[in-house]
């Protein structure tokens, strides 16, 4: 599958196989500096599986030094592969352009080549260019390892199981385990491996067609039983490579789970019969199969190293397998020649190796769970929907399509509404009787700078500031409703007429000097994460003295070992609700423009949401539904005195990262309630609900989240979670993926970072207004000159 999703090789991929290349030859010509005997380089090297990362991997090592006896087994005759067509990335070919030659030549003549990739949904096709693709048979590329490594004298041996494990790791000075998803080797050894094994939802065929596709081609087809896909690319210059794929659900309500081979692929060419002009489509004997990523903890034992698909899988819509397993014997190599001895190598190889592939694999994840939920997109205007799609795993941006085709792009912003010239995150979004004059939130950060509750100066420069850094809506941190509400002693509060009073200075210069820009307040109480030191002297430890009791929807403390709080009674409940709903008065008066309820993070509201804080047995414990009632209740009671025209939203954590805890679907739920009794949007963030919890980070890797509540629920979301850039912040919002994106740590390094992304893409216009003091400053300053006369004449012929 081609590398649709911008896939690049490691950094210094390329040099590292040209520094091997170069040190096999210092070693033929005598010039290695190294003085002999100060390395232990691998002589006899078992290859176990003879795919492309096995082949390229045994061919690699036998050029670089031709004394090595290399042999490979492959237990399946010498054509036998899956699929019909690979596509390798420039960056890949670059690798092998150094590294071989010869290979890379031979590769160069059987591509074929492209720009453009087809989207078609519900009969209408948008293009969009730019991409750059080249792509040859599985077949041929088999051939041309072969035939490399019968040339270099590698012993390939066919129809041929490879020898025990075990066996190998005593007999060979190197085993490289190329032997695919399912492993032997890996299991063999499972116990020093640890892989986790993760299936998914939906199955697939890999097909091919006697013609070639002109672009790499999307189709979606709505049938009665649910919607499928088609993926498919040209691979030569008459057949393409064809990959039909549906949620289980939607293949069983099909009847594929009842049908031969031949049926299959008849039904998948009658389903696409327009993409493909009515031809028939082939099989090679594949089956209907579901994806499965395979993740290690280690991928070396010994001198035993896990290589391609035995390592690690990635979702063939992002990327093809071959080119991470190419990418991986390209990195090994190099290893092995640049380390004394192989476990020394086998540990730089995954050091450099295992980034990029968890990179990879979550770009991966994103673009899978994209097209398992493909039924959520299909309403979308059509030209978002192709958007959409293209930048689905988020290493395809806005800003990247772009540059590839701004004939596309553009046209998918006149559709979104962008007046010209206008990046989406610059368009107005409106909440009742708010308009934000962009789509940029300062999201809330706790500073724990507060003395008794009472926000003072450093919070009005804190929060004026970035109210002056050009953002839409600047939020307050989580501002308590009671003295044990609070996390530290430096927590702001909304509990007395006071705190109220330094609020109103707070809003008030927001309103005056940076106007347009909206103000909220976040209320909140922290539940069984209370009473603990700032967040700089020891995250979530408590007080060493002067600690207050705490109070939770269960007596669970939140660290082993901390506070054990208090079970709510009902009458405690009561008076909470009170409590949120007096601070909510004040918050009004001292003119807030939003109010967020904080039912997020594993502080208290969030506590009665989770089942793995919710242990209570009354009514406001055990099913989703009972979890919900109270933070409903408190939404209620502040939603009752909040001004009718000012907007209310709820921070929820949309899973918590941890087995047993709140699910996707559970979120949904979550969302879609608070919605039902007044919430004009939902900031979805995600855990900090148990300690042990264990997030999968990445960039923007909570937007999956919000994306899911947005379609599932039908309410305006909020994303947060690692975005860092405008050009995610543009991605996000032009894909329909949220209707607001509230940034944290890149407001703390650049206050005014809103401005500063209007300049940078050449906007001037009303969702981004320079104060009048800092206009002289809405150019980046000049740097050093760089206009020195180029050389422009060529000497005479």
């Amino acid at each position: 599958m081609p590398a649709t999703q911008g896939t690049a090789t490691p950094p210094g991929a390329r040099d590292r196989s040209g520094s091997a290349a170069t040190a096999a030859r210092a070693r033929s010509t005598g010039t290695d500096p190294r003085p002999p005997g100060t390395t232990h380089r691998p002589r006899r090297i078992a290859v176990v599986g003879g795919g492309p990362g096995g082949l390229y991997t045994a061919a690699l090592l036998k050029r670089l030094d031709p004394g090595r006896e290399i042999t490979l087994w492959e237990r399946n005759v010498p054509d036998r592969t899956f699929g019909f067509g690979v596509v390798l990335s420039d960056e890949t070919l670059g690798g092998i352009e150094h590294a071989d030659p010869e290979v890379h030549a031979a590769l160069q003549r059987d591509f074929v080549r492209w720009d453009d990739i087809d989207v078609v949904h519900r009969g209408v096709r948008h293009t969009c260019g730019g991409h750059g693709f080249a792509a040859l048979g599985r077949h041929r590329l088999l051939e041309i390892l072969h035939e490399r490594c019968r040339s270099l004298g590698v012993d390939l041996r066919f129809r041929t199981e490879a020898p025990d494990p075990a066996r190998l790791a005593e007999t060979y000075d190197l085993v490289v385990a190329a032997d695919g998803v399912h492993s032997t080797t890996r299991e063999a050894f499972a116990h020093v491996f640890r892989p986790r094994i993760t299936a998914h939802r939906c199955r697939y065929i890999w097909l091919a067609a006697d013609f070639a596709f002109d672009a790499f081609r999307f189709e979606t087809a709505e049938t009665e039983h649910g919607v499928m896909q088609l993926h498919g690319y040209p691979y030569s210059t008459d057949a393409s490579t064809v990959i039909v794929e549906m949620r289980e659900e939607v293949w069983r309500a099909a009847g594929f789970d009842g049908m031969d081979a031949g049926e299959s692929v008849g039904r998948c060419a009658k389903t696409f019969a327009d993409a493909l002009g009515g031809r028939p489509l082939k099989s090679d004997d594949s089956a209907w199969t579901t994806f499965r990523t395979v993740v290690n903890e280690r991928w070396s034992h010994g001198t035993v190293v896990l290589l391609g698909d035995a390592a690690h899988t990635a979702h063939f819509s992002i990327g093809s397998g071959t080119k991470l397993a190419v990418e991986d014997a390209l990195a090994l190599a190099a290893c092995l020649e640049e380390h004394p001895s192989p476990e020394a190598a086998l540990a730089a190889y995954e050091a450099e190796r295992r980034p990029v592939v968890a990179s990879a694999q979550r770009a991966a994840r994103a673009s899978l769970e994209w097209f398992e939920q493909l039924h959520l997109y299909l309403d979308e205007p059509p030209r978002r929907f192709a958007f959409n799609l293209l930048t689905r795993s988020r290493r395809v941006t806005h800003d990247n399509l772009r540059l590839r085709d701004a004939r596309f792009t553009g046209a998918v912003e006149r559709e979104f509404g962008c007046p010209p010239g206008t990046p989406p995150m610059f368009t107005p979004f409106r909440m009742r009787g708010l308009t934000l004059r962009n789509r940029v939130v300062v999201s809330p950060m706790d500073m724990y700078s507060a003395v008794d509750g009472v926000p003072g100066d450093f919070h009005l420069v804190h929060l004026g500031a970035r109210a002056l850094g050009g953002a839409g809506l600047v939020m307050t941190e989580m501002v308590c409703v009671s003295p044990e509400g609070r996390i530290t002693p430096g927590c702001t509060g909304l509990y007395t007429g006071r705190q109220a009073e330094a609020w109103r200075r707070i809003t008030g210069f927001v309103h005056e000097r940076a106007p347009g820009t909206a103000v909220g307040v976040q209320l909140g109480h922290s539940g069984r994460k209370g009473s603990t030191r700032p967040m700089w002297e020891g995250m979530d430890e408590p007080l060493d003295d002067g600690n207050w009791p705490l109070v939770a929807a269960s007596p669970l403390p939140y660290k082993p070992g901390g506070q054990v709080p208090r079970e709510l009674s009902r009458a405690q409940l009561t008076d909470l609700r009170e409590q949120f709903a007096a601070a909510a008065g004040r918050a009004a008066r001292a003119g807030f423009d939003l109010l967020e309820l904080h039912c997020a993070h594993g502080y208290l509201l969030s506590g009665f949401l989770s089942p793995l804080t919710n242990r209570r047995t009354d009514a406001y414990g055990g099913s989703p539904e009972k979890r919900l009632r109270f933070p409903l209740e408190v939404f209620d009671a502040v939603r009752a005195v909040w001004p009718g025209e000012r907007p209310m939203t709820v921070r929820i954590s949309a899973t918590d990262w941890a087995e047993g805890g709140t699910t996707a679907e559970e979120a949904v739920a979550v969302a879609r309630a608070f919605a039902a009794h007044g919430a004009d949007a939902i900031d979805v963030s995600t855990g900090q609900v148990v300690a042990d919890e264990q997030p999968e980070f990445g960039r923007s890797y909570q937007t999956p989240f919000a994306d899911r509540i947005r379609h599932e629920a039908g309410v305006p979301v909020i994303a947060v979670g690692a975005i860092s850039s405008w050009d995610d912040v543009n991605s996000l919002i032009l894909a329909g993926r949220a209707d607001l994106c509230a940034l944290a740590r890149p407001h703390l390094y650049d206050p005014h970072w809103t401005l500063h992304a209007a300049a940078e893409q050449g906007y001037e216009g009303p969702g981004a207004v320079w104060p009048a003091p800092y206009r002289a400053g809405s150019r980046r300053p000049r740097t050093g000159r760089t206009d020195a006369p180029r050389p422009r004449l060529a000497p005479g012929g």
